[in-house]
Order: C-alpha cells, then structure tokens, then sequence
C-alpha cells in the first residue's frame, strides 16, 4: 500500500475498518469506481481475450516462458468434469472473497487455469463462451487443434498493449485479441478442453456462489455465470510446482527419526542439516523410487524411505484411491505426520514453507523443532487425482508461475 496510492492491493486487499465489519468491501467498491471515474482504470471498448506473457530471460530467475489467455470462462460446477478444482476449500476465505466480489462487481484477479491444448478431444463439448452443449467433439480430427496457439503466437509477434519487467526479474507483457473470428476460432478449440485449477480455488468457489445466490434471487443469465481466468496450455508450457516443506515447533529431530523408524526405512545423511544442497539430491534420488523426505534439525539430516505398506494403506482415510493414497503427500500427511508423529496437521503443529529447504531448515531451528523437506508432486499425479473427483492432501501444490494482479480487471457492473 506504501509503494503507490494506486496499487491494486488496494482494491484486493483492503483493511478492515474497526468496529465496522464487512465495511472494508465497501471502501474497496467506492475505490474502485472513484478510479474509474479518474480515468486511473479505463475500460477497453471491445470485447477481447488478452495474451498475457510471463518470462525470465536471465539469471538469478532461471530462465523460462509462458503465454496463456486472460479471458472470461463460464462457470462450470465441479461434477460437470469440466473446470476441475484439486483442493479444498474453506468457508471464510471463501466468504470474503464473495464479499469483495458483490461489493465491487468485478473480478478483480483472475484463477489460473491449467489446460491440455495437444490432447485429442472426445467427451460432450460444453462451449465456454456460449454454453451451448453438443455431442462428441472432434476438434483435433477436423482442423481446429492448434488454433489457440496459433492465434496466441499471433498475437505475441505484435508490439504489446503494456510491459513492465517486476523487481523479481520477470517479464510481463500483455496483447489484446479483438478480432470476432479470432474469438470464434479460441472457443471452439477450447470448449471441448477440461481445465485444472492451478491456483484460485477459493475465488472459483466465490465465482459459483454469486451465481447461486442471483439464481436464487430469480435472475437470469448473466455476468455472474463467468468469471475471470487466465488459462495456460500445460502442453505448450509445462508448469512449475515448488514443493511446500513442513516445520514442526518443539520435535527433536532424533526423536522425530526414532519415531520414523517405525514406518519407514531411516538413513542418515553424511552432511547433515547444514548441507542443504546435499539432502536436497538425496531427496530428489530417492524419490523416484517412491514417497522419500528429508527431516533436519540442528546439526542433523536423515533420508526417511520405503514407508510400510501396510502401515501407510491402514492410516489412510476411507474410500480415498489408490492414486490418492500412493501420492507422497498423502503419505506425508497420514502417516508420518499423523499416525507416526501423532500430529494434527494444522497450522499450530505444523508450519508450511514454500519451495525454499534452506529457509524450511532455518525455521525449524528457530522453532527448536524439525524441518521436512518434501519433493513437490507432479502435474500428472495432480490430473490423477483431480479427474477422479479427488482433492490433493492439504497444501500439496504451489503452482507458478502465477498471474500478477492489476494487468487485467473484468467488472460487470451495471451503470
């Protein structure tokens, strides 16, 4: 909020007035349109889909690029296999977003959406822009696989409408696409396509709550049955999943490896805990054999492999798949950390770090406690899992890149 009177954190984030519940959403709205009226936020006089370019040509980012479309996607609710959403959600998370959203009438940041663009296609299509419904498609056997990448790519040749490269190093540029058969051509390529939620989970719930309540309400169709997403072909751009590390406050690292011992196969590593490099390559050795992760504390490193089979398949909840229950998360989650540890995975026993070991290792001895250091999960083993009506174990997944929020806002309210 320090950084510029008109950050976009402003309108996402707004802070609570004391005293005054749910007033925040309220200041948020009114900010809104006072930019608006200001001409701070203007908006584009044709219906577009925006090209939206991330990359990181040079060091100490890495090196990498993804294109995908901003676009607004009619809801579908999950058991229409359509868009399909890989965690679960929370009520007031959920609450809130709805909050802000009915207040400002906009979506303010789009969902990322994980798609396959070079799969053959053979279910019911459901038409993302029109909601029309049809028999089986065969996009890829009639000449239109590949449109959307062929327009995206287009499209990218063009000088953009904005660029600006963010203090991370990373490159965002963003073109509008105008053209009505260009549109067409998108919409019919990925009406047929399913879509993975690869981060906005609790705004997509949010999305299909508004509709609910305008529908109960007596309305009709309208801009509450989409809503705002950027959508990515996982084929074309593979995605990044960094693994999300555990710390537990006050567990002796030697007691937690005694513990260990009991359901899993136990080595200690020669560098220890301060060797951070190392126990990250005996990780990613390990577990291409099967669930492995690392526990360190102060000093000290131990490799946890091979966990019982019996042990983990009876730790596991009810009626889960075997998909479900061979994903090192769940083993993580059920056995370790639950029926070995004897924890309650919360966010008072155990703490999450994203995609950083040497941070994960620093936090636990902070904490007097021990790191576990996790190998993130695949896309595949997400879609598995995902395609079954199933949600990965808690905070299982961080996918990246994600979206910067402020590029592209989509209000529909009514002037």
């Amino acid at each position: 909020m320090a950084a510029d009177p008109h950050n976009v954190v402003r309108l996402i984030l707004p802070p609570p007035v004391p005293g005054r519940p749910g007033e925040q959403y309220g200041h948020a709205a009114r900010l809104l349109r006072d930019w608006e009226r200001e001409r701070i936020l203007a908006a584009d006089p044709d219906p577009a889909l925006y090209v939206y370019e991330q990359s990181a040509p040079d060091e100490p980012a890495g090196g990498w690029l993804q294109r995908g479309l901003i676009g607004a996607v009619r809801l579908a609710p999950p058991e229409a296999g359509i868009v399909l959403p890989h965690e679960d959600v929370y009520p007031g998370p959920v609450a809130g977003r709805l909050a802000l959203m009915e207040a400002t009438q906009a979506n303010l940041e789009p969902i990322f959406l994980l798609y396959d663009g070079i799969a053959e296609i053979a279910r019911p299509a459901a038409d993302a822009a029109t909601g029309r419904h049809g028999g089986t498609s065969q996009h890829g056997a009639t000449g239109q696989h590949g449109a959307t990448a062929r327009i995206v790519g287009q499209a990218a040749a063009r000088e953009p409408l904005v660029q600006a490269v963010t203090s991370d190093g990373v490159r965002h540029r963003l073109w509008a696409i105008t053209d009505p058969a260009a549109l067409s051509e998108i919409a019919a390529d990925l009406a047929p396509r399913q879509a993975l939620i690869a981060d906005g989970h609790h705004r997509y719930a949010a999305y299909l709550g508004l509709q609910a309540r305008r529908r109960a309400e007596g309305a009709g169709p309208g801009p509450w049955d989409y809503g705002l997403a950027l959508l990515v072909d996982s084929a074309t751009y593979p995605p990044q999943i960094g693994a999300i590390h555990r710390v537990v406050p006050g567990l002796d690292v030697h007691h937690a490896a005694k513990l260990a011992g009991s359901a899993f196969a136990v080595t200690p590593l020669p560098g220890g805990a301060a060797d951070v490099d190392g126990a990250l390559a005996a990780l990613a050795a390990a577990s291409g054999a099967g669930a492995a992760f690392v526990i360190a504390g102060e000093q000290h490193g131990y490799l946890l492999t091979d966990p019982d089979p019996g042990q983990a398949l009876a730790s596991m909840p009810a009626g889960t798949s075997p998909q479900w229950r061979a994903l090192p998360a769940a083993i993580l989650q059920e056995l370790l950390l639950t029926r070995v540890w004897g924890l309650t995975d919360d966010q008072e026993a155990v703490r999450l770090v994203h995609n950083d070991a040497a941070a994960t290792i620093r936090s636990a001895l902070a904490a007097a406690g021990t790191a576990v250091l996790c190998s993130p999960l695949s896309p595949a083993d997400v879609h598995s899992v995902a395609v079954r009506g199933e949600k990965v174990p808690h905070k299982s997944t961080s996918f990246a890149p994600k979206p910067r929020t402020g590029l592209v806002l989509r209000s529909f309210a009514v002037s």
